[in-house]
């Protein structure tokens, strides 16, 4: 499977240029290769081969006046720009078709130097990590960083990218086995809310943290200030930075939050079940911003991608099914409920529930007929349900942080930890 480590790089100030001329080149090749193809389908002409935009955009761009600055960075960098181009159509083409599921894909857009983002992309022939701790990057030199924690495996391409207020990461794609957990008899199944983040089945709370709620009376101090300051000047742009710094630290809280929590949710139990709820759909209701400062979409991908990690079930339960209004102890089903009614007693069987808890529970009691049923590998389900090794995207964000000592280990090293999940793999369970 493939794992991201994220870390933070402090290059001086002839490497950032070196980067911003990199971030440009890139943003340049795949600006022409979109426009090429824009204006080819426009004409009705055939779809124009990446070995040609190679050619015309790269190549034969280098040679002329107008394009000879080019030459100033490496060629891997605009290669691989025209591949993630190539990649971006293939990813809007599926999605046509029908191929590629979930939320329909758009085609490439033209990308800005005013992008909040910017970014490149490397292979192994284009970057090398060096004994003095430092990474090598062609044609911008020995970039200074921070090793927050030690790379499992040797990389094979790097994301070097610089966000809206200034900072600089090192984004390393790393393939690593999974790291196969000792088994548990516990599972759980989670209701996520916004009065408490994460309920358990088994009755314990996460509660909410509401960072950008905490952070809204400093975030509108500077909002007002930067909005006094006059478009162009300098003051403005250095008033944009601290806006986006105070942002970037409650995205970094957030997500370290959901770190924490998902990894304690992945070790503690074996099974993990989950509601899959329309956040984009409750994005657009008025608790919309209550919705993005609990990102429980981001909370569920963790959850997903570290039960592949550590050979844990883990299956998400339709968001049809009606968690809130079936009692937990009989089944009977009495009807929908107002969000005001945080307890209330079954009319069968009289037990009395606190609405969050038997959502839970049910969630739980849905989670396990799914996978009873055979059906972990729907819809519905992760790919980790019933499969241990399987071969997943390298998430976006930093994998979750290195355990502390060796207690917590699964016990099976080397040659017997691969065996273990062949033999999983092959009987199909992730128990």
């Amino acid at each position: 499977m493939q794992l991201r480590y994220n870390y933070r790089a402090y290059p001086d100030a002839a490497q950032c240029r070196a980067l911003a001329k990199a971030f440009g080149c890139a943003r340049v090749v795949w600006n022409d290769c979109l426009r090429d193809r824009k204006q080819a389908h426009a004409a009705g002409l055939p779809y124009v081969k990446s070995a040609e935009l190679s050619r015309m955009r790269i190549t034969q761009a280098k040679r002329t006046a107008e394009r000879s600055w080019l030459a100033d960075v490496s060629a891997v960098v605009l290669q691989q720009s025209l591949r993630d181009l190539d990649t971006a159509y293939k990813n809007f083409f599926d999605s046509l078709s029908g191929k590629r599921k979930g939320r329909k894909v758009g085609p490439p857009r033209y990308k800005s130097k005013k992008d909040t983002r910017q970014s490149i992309r490397l292979n192994t022939n284009a970057f090398s990590l060096q004994g003095d701790g430092t990474v090598y990057v062609a044609k911008v030199g020995n970039l200074a960083v921070k090793w927050s924690r030690r790379l499992p495996a040797a990389p094979t391409s790097l994301a070097v990218t610089r966000d809206s207020c200034g900072r600089y990461f090192l984004s390393f794609v790393v393939d690593t086995e999974p790291d196969i957990l000792r088994e548990l008899e516990t599972d759980t199944g989670i209701d996520l809310g916004l009065s408490a983040f994460a309920v358990l089945s088994d009755g314990r709370k996460i509660d909410s943290p509401r960072f950008l709620r905490r952070a809204e009376k400093k975030l509108k101090r500077l909002q007002r200030e930067l909005s006094r300051k006059a478009k162009g000047s300098k003051s403005r742009a250095d008033a944009r930075i601290k806006v986006a710094r105070q942002h970037a630290k409650v995205a970094n809280r957030r997500r370290d939050f959901h770190h924490k929590a998902s990894t304690k949710i992945i070790r503690d139990n074996q099974a993990v079940y989950v509601e899959d709820l329309a956040v984009s759909a409750l994005s657009r209701t008025r608790l919309a911003k209550s919705v993005h400062d609990a990102g429980w979409s981001a909370f569920v991908g963790m959850l997903e991608y570290k039960a592949v990690k550590h050979g844990r079930t883990f299956a998400k339960v339709d968001r049809a099914f009606p968690s809130s209004q079936l009692c937990s102890v009989c089944g009977l089903r009495d009807g929908p409920k107002p969000l005001r009614v945080r307890e209330w007693a079954c009319g069968e069987c009289g037990a009395v529930h606190d609405r969050d808890h038997n959502a839970a529970s049910n969630v739980l009691l849905e989670g396990r007929r799914i996978v009873a049923a055979g059906r972990a590998e729907t819809q519905n389900a992760s790919w980790s349900a019933g499969k241990a090794k399987t071969k997943v995207p390298a998430q976006r964000v930093e994998a979750g942080s290195l355990r502390e000592g060796r207690t917590a280990q699964s016990g099976i090293s080397g040659l017997q930890a691969r065996e273990h999940v062949k033999k999983q793999t092959r009987f199909g369970t992730g128990s």
